[in-house]
């Protein structure tokens, strides 16, 4: 088995999330007593916080670069960061070592392409939304059309996932806003949702909308994941 690193801490519930997750689904693929050879670095997220929303974007690729080599040394075969948002500055952190990267964006448009979907809407933090790196990665190597929803929606989003999510807070009224915002991409065309914050699959559930494919990264990360450690 190949030991998996984890770029951590952004934030602590999708970490611990992530770690739960990488060793179910090893226990549930080989049985008995196996668990996930993981190492983890995990950063404060007070400075990854800070730099998302100042647009730091240097400074917090400089920061996890050194994160990234922390995981080489401890041993890490390959590495994830558990975090859509920090995907930003990964042409940086992944330059600072030789270990191989998994981008969280393929095993989804993978799942995406696999059911048959070409257009779909894409929810997480105003970076991932409005910016470029994951809506081009989806769409440029993958062939995806991408939506996102209006201005005002994604900041309502982005708000519910700092101030709520990121601190472990879970509302009925902010998840009938997200469902909300889900229906009216459906209406807007979307076949599917990408859940593209790791933090929102703690709130918004395939069964709150049966008919409606949510697209939930963080479980796509770890099952191809898994697959790369036991190939």
């Amino acid at each position: 088995m190949k030991c998996i690193g984890l770029l951590g801490g952004s934030s602590d519930q999708a970490t611990a999330d992530y770690y739960r997750q990488l060793n179910l689904l090893v226990k549930q693929r080989l049985g008995g007593f196996n668990t996930a050879e993981l190492v983890i670095t995990s950063m404060n997220f007070a400075i990854s916080e800070y730099c998302v929303r100042n647009e730091k974007w240097d400074e917090l690729g400089e920061y996890l670069a050194n994160r990234a080599k922390a995981l080489e040394l401890a041993g890490a075969d390959f590495y994830l960061c558990v975090s859509n948002t920090l995907h930003c500055t990964a042409p940086r952190f992944t330059a600072a070592t030789k270990l191989p990267f998994l981008h969280i964006a393929d095993p989804t448009a993978s799942a995406i392409r696999n059911a048959g979907l070409t257009r779909v809407a894409l929810l997480g933090t105003l970076p991932t939304m409005s910016s470029d790196f994951m809506r081009g990665r989806f769409e440029s190597q993958h062939g995806l059309h991408v939506l996102v929803p209006a201005v005002n929606e994604m900041r309502t989003i982005d708000g519910i996932i700092f101030d709520e999510l990121d601190q472990g807070v879970l509302t009925e009224r902010s998840k009938a806003v997200f469902l909300d915002i889900i229906d009216g991409m459906h209406t807007q065309g979307a076949q599917g949702i990408i859940l593209g914050c790791t933090e929102i699959p703690l709130l918004v559930k395939q069964a709150d909308r049966p008919s409606i494919p949510l697209f939930d990264t963080m479980a796509l990360h770890v099952q191809a994941a898994v697959e790369m450690a036991l190939a």
